[in-house]
């Protein structure tokens, strides 16, 4: 099934699309994919964040705007260069917890469900993005931010919780 179908299935049955993934075997190279396109996904989303501040909007008074170029050079090193490692951490730190909870998951199974998360809500972090940059901070902006937050934390939450009971079943 496509990537996109998958996204969209995601929001409503995440534990669904994750034994399907996870179904595939342990492929290393698809978890990085997925992992690289959602990282890739959200440093676009900061552009229009980025050109709203490159444009001189909410500067605090006598600052001068920076350069669009620059900020642009600093999200890339960061969301696709440091993220990634740090995802990579993130994902070792929960399997481990879940370890000492009596999970009998695979760290391929938490990366899995890790990247997976991440790459599923990424459209909503590209609404956040042209929430920010059109409108600026504000009320729409946090209110996009928090729904992504609460889909992020909850199908990552049940993928994990699948995953870690992946290898029981």
């Amino acid at each position: 099934m496509s990537v996109l179908r998958n996204i969209t299935r995601t929001w409503r049955k995440p534990t669904v699309v994750i034994r399907e993934l996870f179904a595939h075997g342990q492929r290393e190279d698809r978890a990085v994919a997925y992992l690289m396109a959602a990282c890739l996904l959200i440093f676009i989303a900061q552009w229009p964040r980025l050109a709203r501040k490159s444009a001189g909007f909410e500067l605090s008074e006598g600052a001068q705007a920076p350069e669009f170029t620059q900020l642009v050079a600093y999200e890339f090193m960061a969301w696709l260069m440091i993220w990634p490692l740090f995802f990579y951490i993130i994902a070792g730190v929960t399997h481990l917890i879940a370890k000492l909870f009596g999970g009998k998951g695979t760290h391929y199974g938490a990366r899995l469900a890790l990247f997976w998360a991440l790459l599923a809500t990424s459209p909503v972090l590209l609404l956040h993005g042209l929430t920010a940059g059109f409108i600026g901070p504000g009320a729409q902006t946090n209110l996009v931010g928090v729904i992504w937050l609460i889909g992020f934390g909850v199908i990552w939450l049940m993928s994990l919780l699948t995953m870690e009971r992946a290898d029981a079943d």
